[in-house]
């Protein structure tokens, strides 16, 4: 069987999925199986629950993004058969069969327990997400009268954010910037209360200190009420509780919005591979799974240690990277060809602070402000799925702009 005829099944569409997708199109039968019918350009859904930027800009369609090239099925896997090397989906009868096997499911929100926190909580991982959150804002903003009392207001208004890493802090500034410019153009007195509560002893953990030293500023700037060594113990449908320093207290919300971590997705846990403490699939150098050669995983889900920073672990950068290797190794593994390794490194980070702010680290300088925020969507255009969508989107930023849309409009 030649190269063009082996058949290649990929298991999610985040950007390991869709950038391996992409490379093998023209080398290999390629199947890739999503839930959603969407690519999500995850590092962006801060803008686009400001407003800054439209769904189609960072949710583009499988079918517009992959065209013939790959063949695109939404549904949900219900069975890996590593002995056939089959594939079952959620209602349908014929199972996909394959030659190798790319897992790239990612992960899912992890409530860890907490009492309430999955029923109540809102998480922040895709579109609907974002909507409900803005649609939650909206709400909150409608219920105060115009005359009420600050006191008033800000207890009809209080939102928390649980989880103190960059996705906390990039949503905190959103919210409270959107929330700060309703309050002007409804003509209320005080303000929200922004709440972002990190159970260890600081935010941001792990970032370099130059730039941990403008988040924080900027969490200052826009009134973020940060709460450290804070421990969530139950979230309900008006509020939440929570200790620090040994002291309880109970706090009403209109919303509590979860990105305190993420666990492998439910597929993962029930498969009988070899893993970590964590869930994390084990891989070797070449992203093989350790047992199977045929079965590659990539991103979130697996535990790849040729890192130069820790820091890689998880983000939407490494997956990308790691796209470019699997993709050569499949087709090295189709051709009896040795499969290469690499370590990967951080490309930089680039934080939004706020709806006119943002913060990007690279080469070791940090640069701040709105200078920094349009370096952001620049490099963000750079880093789409196909150089057409980015046309698109790039034009689009360029010419319509990127100014947020205010909550109720």
């Amino acid at each position: 069987m030649s190269s063009e005829q082996r058949r290649v099944v990929i298991i999610g569409g985040g950007f390991g999925g869709v950038f391996t997708a992409l490379d093998l199109a023209n080398s290999c039968s390629v199947t890739l199986v999503s839930l959603e019918d969407h690519f999500l350009f995850t590092p962006m859904l801060y803008e686009y629950v400001s407003g800054e930027v439209e769904a189609w800009h960072i949710a583009p369609r499988y079918k517009e993004l992959l065209n013939d090239s790959v063949r695109f099925i939404r549904g949900q896997i219900t069975e890996v058969n590593f002995d056939t090397r089959e594939v079952a989906i959620e209602g349908r009868d014929r199972r996909l069969i394959y030659d190798a096997l790319v897992l790239a499911c990612g992960s899912v929100t992890n409530y860890w327990g907490v009492e309430g926190a999955e029923e109540h909580a809102l998480p922040f991982r895709t579109l609907a997400h974002a909507d409900d959150l803005r649609a939650r804002m909206i709400r909150a903003l409608d219920r105060v009268p115009p005359d009420a009392a600050p006191q008033d207001v800000r207890d009809t208004v209080t939102f928390a954010i649980v989880g103190g890493g960059a996705s906390g802090v990039e949503l905190t500034t959103k919210m409270s910037d959107l929330l700060r410019e309703a309050f002007r153009r409804r003509g209320l007195q005080g303000e929200a209360r922004v709440m972002l509560l990190e159970m260890g002893d600081r935010i941001v953990p792990g970032m370099e200190s130059d730039l941990r030293k403008h988040v924080t500023d900027a969490l200052a700037n826009a009134h973020v009420e940060v709460h450290t060594g804070a421990r969530v113990l139950q979230v309900t449908p008006d509020g939440f509780s929570f200790e620090q320093n040994g002291k309880k207290s109970d706090v009403r919300a209109a919303g509590v919005v979860w990105t305190a971590g993420v666990r492998v997705s439910p597929l993962i846990e029930n498969l009988a591979i070899e893993k970590d403490e964590r869930g994390r699939v084990l891989v070797e150098d070449t992203l093989q799974v350790r047992g199977h050669e045929e079965v590659f995983a990539i991103g979130d889900i697996a535990l790849y240690t040729k890192l130069a920073s820790p820091n890689l672990s998880g983000t939407a950068q490494l997956a990308n990277q790691e796209a470019g290797l699997l993709a050569d190794n499949i087709r090295h593994f189709f051709n009896h060809r040795p499969l290469g390794t690499k370590t990967f490194h951080e490309l930089g980070e680039a934080l939004s602070l706020g709806t006119e702010n943002a913060a990007v680290l690279t080469a070791g300088q940090v640069v701040e402000g709105a200078l920094a925020r349009q370096a952001r969507f620049a490099l963000y255009t750079a880093r789409l799925p196909t150089w057409q969508h980015r046309l698109r989107v790039g034009s689009s930023w360029f010419f319509e702009g990127t100014s947020p849309r205010p909550l109720g409009l």
